[in-house]
């Protein structure tokens, strides 16, 4: 499997799993190859609909930036099967 595989593999197993929550914006963010457990740890980001401020008067009538959520995706690599889906946490928010 090499980083394309390996990205690719990832973002269709986001859209996949998380299909009911109708995910925006899907995209590749960071692809490592952990050679200690010989696993891909692809971090996907996305929004959903929930993730867009609330209209009001402090927000008006200015674009809705909608928080992104962001999922690390690990692949075996001598097999492609996905061994897990994390949270990446997310430092100064």
């Amino acid at each position: 499997m090499n980083v394309k595989d390996a990205a690719r593999k990832a973002i269709n197993y986001i859209a996949d799993v998380f299909f009911t929550e109708n995910l925006e914006s899907i995209g590749l963010e960071e692809v490592i190859l952990n050679e200690d457990d010989n696993t891909w740890e692809v971090t996907i980001g996305f929004s959903r609909p929930w993730d867009y401020p609330k209209a009001g008067l402090v927000t008006g009538f200015q674009p809705q930036i909608p928080k992104r959520q962001y999922k690390i995706v690990r692949i075996d690599n001598k097999s492609g099967e996905v061994k897990s889906i994390k949270m990446r946490e997310i430092k100064n928010e």
